[in-house]
């Protein structure tokens, strides 16, 4: 499961990623309203762990955000505000569930679970453009009728497209997409990671904008 964790307590932040890590989970880590805005408009999520008092502003905003976008990501609050009118207002603004600092791991992991499973159940739908799929549940790829076989990155970058069919993604933000904002990564294993997708996909699926980026071909272009 890929989970988007937004937390900016760097003790409470660690101790959950450690925790998650173990239960085979793979997490990226928002300190920042921004950071999380950033993520959740460039990669997919399974499912947002969502702090709501945040440096530089209110986690209810990146709800705002998800909904508007339409984005298939499911939300969790973790919260120190343990009023009912609190999350009674989290839960009518979106949020799929609600857990109150300080929290046992394992009654995190099974509202996750929980949610998750809610989450799957209900939501059958897919991105798609032109023959090009993604099935979010089954995480199937196809293009006509041929199952695409991706690597676990190339897939972040198809759904990352997929995701944004009329934007031009830069180079930092595919990264940002594939290791996360804090690392230092170079420009070669993004480029042989795109090649690859390219490849698989058709190269004229995804175009180049020389000096800008990548941007999901119109379905014109893609003829």
């Amino acid at each position: 499961m890929n989970i988007l964790l937004v937390e900016d307590d760097p003790v409470i932040a660690d101790a959950i990623c450690v925790y998650l890590g173990n239960a085979i989970m793979q997490v990226t880590h928002a300190s920042t309203l921004s950071e999380a805005k950033h993520y959740v408009t460039t990669c997919a999520f399974d499912i947002c762990l969502l702090d709501i008092a945040l440096p530089d502003g209110s986690g209810l905003e990146l709800i705002k955000v998800v909904k508007k976008k339409n984005l298939a990501l499911p939300i969790v609050l973790l919260t120190a505000k343990d009023a009912i009118e609190d999350k009674v207002k989290a839960l009518n603004d979106g949020a799929d569930d609600y857990i109150t600092k300080p929290f046992d791991f394992e009654e995190l992991m099974a509202r996750i679970n929980s949610v998750y499973r809610r989450f799957t159940h209900q939501q059958n739908s897919y991105l798609q453009h032109g023959e090009l799929k993604y099935d979010a549940k089954s995480k199937l790829a196809t293009i006509g009728n041929k199952r695409l076989a991706l690597s676990a990155s190339e897939l972040k970058l198809l759904v990352a497209f997929l995701s944004n069919p009329n934007r031009i993604l830069d180079e930092s933000q595919l990264k940002d997409c594939l290791y996360g904002i804090n690392e230092d990564v170079s420009s070669n294993a993004l480029n042989v990671h795109l090649f690859n997708l390219r490849k698989k996909v058709g190269k004229n699926i995804i175009v180049t904008e020389r000096g800008l980026g990548f941007r999901l071909a119109s379905l014109e272009e893609s003829k």
